[in-house]
């Protein structure tokens, strides 16, 4: 199935008629559900908060960030952002409860002086990302990581044609509620989620190279001949075990 942007920018594809089109699909409804509960379970907030929905739509995670119990931690105050007017108009005529601004994030994110944010130790982001290969996957982390993010893609149901990848940002304090306070302080103890971190390749206790196996050998080798040594050439008997002989 092709997407949207393939062909025109969203706030030209969604015009009044996809946007009502788009706002009143079950099937739409319900993923926009399913990926609002996921991502709110991503950001774990104790407590109602002050959110900004980027690329709001029609407000459909929106009303659920505002229907939330003081149980789940709700309901949470929130600003919506989009690119499309006419999505927002269903917005508005739905009288969504949060504040909706007409932007695009990409160029300047607007003040909301309705509202104020107090000052945090920490913060945390959680959005839906839609890379087409490996390598917009490194772009896409690699970026966060160069502007000073803690980042991490999230990926549910890999391999199948449900699967969803959530991008998931952290800032501020090296630890949040005892946890580190980057992206694998974030995953840590979810169910079904297992953290493969580069950070920790070839680093000792790491798991990733044993010492004395091959790669171990070919990365002292390495090491040895930086430092200008003379060392014996890697071959298919490197690292191997030797047989005892009698």
């Amino acid at each position: 199935m092709s997407r949207p942007e393939d062909t025109l920018s969203a706030d030209v594809h969604y015009d009044d008629t996809e946007a009502r089109k788009y706002t009143t699909s079950s099937r739409i409804q319900n993923i926009q559900a399913s990926m609002t509960h996921r991502a709110l379970e991503l950001l774990d907030l104790p407590s109602p908060s002050l959110i900004l929905d980027v690329g709001c739509g029609s407000g459909l995670s929106g009303e659920i960030l505002s229907s939330l119990s003081p149980e789940e931690g709700g309901p949470h105050v929130w600003i919506g952002m989009d690119v499309s007017a006419s999505m927002l108009d269903v917005a508005l005529q739905r009288d969504v409860e949060g504040d909706l601004l007409l932007a695009d994030i990409g160029q300047e994110c607007p003040s909301a002086p309705e509202h104020s944010m107090p000052p945090s130790a920490s913060a945390r982001s959680n959005g839906c990302a839609m890379p087409r290969n490996n390598e917009q996957k490194k772009m896409i982390t690699g970026a966060a990581v160069k502007a000073g993010f803690g980042a991490g893609l999230l990926e549910d149901d890999p391999d199948t044609k449900n699967a969803k990848l959530y991008l998931v940002l952290t800032v501020g304090a090296a630890v949040v509620d005892g946890k580190s306070g980057d992206i694998t302080g974030v995953v840590q103890g979810m169910e079904g989620v297992d953290v493969m971190d580069a950070r920790n390749r070839g680093k000792a206790g790491s798991g990733e190279i044993k010492k004395g196996s091959k790669a171990w050998i070919v990365k002292k080798k390495e090491q040895m001949e930086r430092k200008g040594k003379v060392v014996k050439a890697t071959s298919k008997y490197t690292g191997r075990k030797r047989r005892v002989a009698f």
